[in-house]
């Protein structure tokens, strides 16, 4: 369909003659386009957000911790108190070969580390290097925990970002200086800036400080206890098969009924991503399921004023039929004013829906960190556009053929 300049001018005109219409029918496509980038961009900032709670958590991964038992079992009665052992590390390794890591978990009850004459409320892990398997940390200063710490036990520390902020609070790397907690003195070897806080455990995330396992069994005299087992599938196996198998084989060690799943919990990571997932899949197909029926309603809106356009230009329309106007040329004109009335008001739009996303993205910027994308890609945008274009057509094209089908002489006689 081509469309020479005068044809051009001709709708622009259209257009100016009817500010109110086309502003009143602009809105309509402006709003449903806006709707439609921003439920999308904020969509994908809402996901990054709950995301960034699991963020560097092992999607095959496993919790395994002792409970109070829920069933009578082998002459003990339910309600018993139990703990796991070191020794149970050993057992799923032998007795699971499917899973990669397997990593035991001390916690403390917390406790305050002092830098100086500052302060903060720590809580403490004690871990071995391979949970960063489990939990991957984001090290902002140092390195994470090594062989050599937990073969050596030495007095060496990893803090969180909100400890970090606390007891540095001008920054700079920690790395070296000597933190006191209990009245031991721990050097600080790393910074994690991990803050995957639903996926925490014991404590918050940013304030969690780990030191080798080794240590704290002898600092805090633990023993061979085991608050929780972290574990993880080899890739491909799928982690719901096997929660079973590590229930039965911590259970019968422990003298527990296999079946208990309370007393012997197990908790599955991989369940949790799956839900969300649904979850998403769900949230995105309202999202264009409302955008899309806002920006039909806008387009419908375009119809019916090209519609009252025609009707008002009969007249006109007739007098250029008769001095040789071909329907084809009627056609192209009416089209181009749907589709540029359409366009405009779209662009308009995106630009200002993109606008607020950028604006919702700085908010959520942290130590030049942004913790949310708010924001549409590329390709969404050329998406939009093209539905734009194509409701455009769509919405000009009754208009245009009511207008094909004026004779100049009923024309005529209209007026």
């Amino acid at each position: 369909m081509r469309i020479d300049l005068d044809t051009y001018r001709e709708i622009i005109d259209t257009l100016t003659r009817n500010k109110s219409r086309s502003l009143l029918t602009g809105f309509g496509v402006f709003w449903g386009v806006f709707m439609l980038v921003a439920l999308i961009g904020g969509g994908a900032g809402l996901k990054d957000l709950l995301n960034r709670n699991f963020d560097g958590f092992a999607t095959n991964a496993a919790m395994i911790w002792a409970q109070p038992t829920t069933k009578a079992y082998k002459g003990f009665r339910k309600g018993r108190y139990w703990e796991m052992e070191y020794k149970d590390v050993e057992r799923l390794r032998m007795a699971v070969p499917e899973l990669q890591v397997i990593s035991p978990v001390l916690f403390s009850g917390g406790g305050t580390a002092y830098y100086g004459d500052r302060k903060a409320s720590v809580g403490i892990q004690g871990v071995r290097p391979e949970h960063q398997q489990v939990v991957a940390p984001k090290m902002r200063y140092g390195r994470y925990l090594n062989d050599m710490d937990v073969a050596q036990r030495r007095k060496v520390c990893v803090i969180g970002q909100r400890t970090y902020k606390d007891l540095f609070p001008d920054g700079g790397d920690p790395c070296g200086r000597f933190l006191r907690v209990d009245s031991i003195y721990y050097q600080v070897v790393g910074v994690d800036f991990n803050v995957s806080e639903a996926m925490s455990f014991g404590n918050d995330a940013g304030t969690t400080m780990l030191l080798p396992i080794t240590l704290m069994q002898q600092a805090y005299n633990r023993g061979s206890d085991i608050d929780m087992i972290s574990v993880t599938g080899r890739p491909g196996v799928v982690m719901s098969r096997l929660a079973p198998r590590i229930r039965q084989t911590v259970a019968r060690a422990h003298t527990i009924d296999p079946e208990d799943e309370r007393g012997v919990m197990v908790f599955n990571t991989e369940v949790l991503f799956q839900l969300l997932d649904a979850l998403f899949r769900g949230v995105n197909f309202l999202i264009w399921l409302v955008g899309l029926g806002t920006l039909l309603a806008g387009a419908i809106g375009v119809s019916n004023i090209m519609l009252v356009t025609v009707r008002e230009r009969t007249t006109e329309i007739g007098i250029r039929r008769a001095i040789g106007a071909t329907p084809r040329m009627v056609l192209s004109q009416i089209i181009a004013e749907s589709i540029t009335l359409t366009l405009v008001a779209g662009m308009s739009g995106i630009v200002f829906a993109v606008a607020i996303l950028q604006m919702l993205e700085l908010a959520n910027t942290e130590d030049s960190i942004v913790n949310a994308h708010f924001q549409v890609d590329f390709w969404t945008a050329i998406l939009a556009a093209l539905v734009i274009a194509v409701m455009g057509v769509l919405a000009g094209l009754p208009p245009a053929l009511r207008a094909m089908s004026i004779k100049p002489v009923d024309a005529m006689r209209d007026e």
